[in-house]
């Protein structure tokens, strides 16, 4: 047995067991289903959900929103995609250990289908990049996209299935490298059947805008229509113009609608026009890809719903910074 080991746990979120499963039932306790949908939570059929993946004392509660949706009746494994932070590489890769640790207790990694999906490795002649490795343990260990995600899979799972980890379904952690958006239609055409079978659940990683001179990234604009222009070097923000945050929920507002059209090609097109530091975006880009055909054959299915939206704090000079943390479900 190999095991992941909870390398952020104690610096990103609480090392204490008791400590943060008191902290995820505070959080989940603390949303408004009514504001997630009509009928309540977990929403029927929510079984894509996005979600942040910064330290907890930013984004737990944002990403709350997100778990308290999904739906985990009669599910068999759950997929968590997340972007690479640390190790340049244009594939998908999965996880060669058995299980992953948290302060909770230990997932189960899906071996089975990690098989299957690395059986996928010519999926496109044409790009060779397109097949699903195995990363090394120091990858895995390096990366927070996909461990911000487990203590609140453990918690969800732990609800519906009992305190036995053992009668938990098992995960599937993807890390999705700097892919272009050809290999996100690739990559979400061989997922495609899991996205549209309902025994998944995936759970896609993702911040929003990252924004400040130290993301390099200081787009700003003064009306939605206006062109952007950037910040860094200047002292002050255009006279008569939104406070920086205002702007920069914007951009992210017109992002997470590019999602909510459910056409990768308009979220492919949002990103190179804005350039908005999404770290996400490769995953979003791979499960929209793949929900597509869901979309055309079945009305309301396989379409994201944003239901909350936050920022680390309020920009209003080109000298602060801020990331952004948005929550969202589809159902399929």
């Amino acid at each position: 047995m190999s095991v992941r080991e909870a390398t952020h746990a104690g610096s990103w979120y609480t090392k204490n067991g008791a400590r943060l499963s008191k902290e995820l039932d505070t959080w989940l306790g603390a949303v408004v289903d009514s504001e997630i949908a009509e009928e309540g939570t977990p929403v029927p059929g929510a079984r894509v959900i996005i979600a942040p993946h910064a330290g907890y004392s930013y984004s737990g509660p944002a990403a709350a929103w997100a778990y308290k949706a999904v739906d985990l009746s009669d599910i068999k494994r759950v997929f968590i995609l997340g972007p690479s932070h640390h190790v340049y590489f244009t594939t998908c890769r999965l996880s060669a250990q058995t299980e992953y640790a948290t302060p909770l207790g230990n997932l189960r990694i899906d071996a089975e289908t990690n098989s299957k999906l690395e059986s996928l490795s010519s999926v496109d002649r044409n790009h060779r990049d397109a097949k699903f490795e195995r990363m090394s343990k120091g990858t895995d260990e390096d990366e927070h996209s996909i461990e911000m995600h487990l203590p609140y899979t453990y918690k969800i799972l732990q609800r519906n299935f009992g305190d036995d980890p053992n009668n938990f379904p098992p995960i599937v952690p993807i890390l999705v490298g700097s892919i272009d958006a050809t290999q996100e239609k690739i990559y979400g055409a061989a997922l495609k059947k899991y996205l549209e079978d309902t025994e998944n659940v995936f759970i896609v990683s993702s911040d929003f805008c990252h924004w400040g001179s130290r993301f390099q990234y200081t787009a700003y604009r003064e009306t939605p229509n206006s062109p952007i222009q950037k910040l860094q070097g200047r002292r002050t923000i255009p006279s008569g113009g939104p406070p920086i945050y205002k702007s920069i929920e914007g951009l992210d507002r017109e992002g997470m609608a590019a999602i909510e059209s459910g056409d990768h090609n308009t979220f492919v097109r949002y990103l190179a026009l804005t350039k908005n530091t999404i770290c996400g975006r490769h995953p979003i880009g791979v499960v929209m890809a793949g929900l597509e055909d869901l979309i055309k054959k079945n009305e309301g299915k396989g379409i994201f719903k944003f239901v909350r939206y936050e920022q680390s704090s309020h920009c209003t000079s080109p000298s602060d910074s801020s990331v952004s943390y948005a929550s969202a479900f589809a159902r399929t």
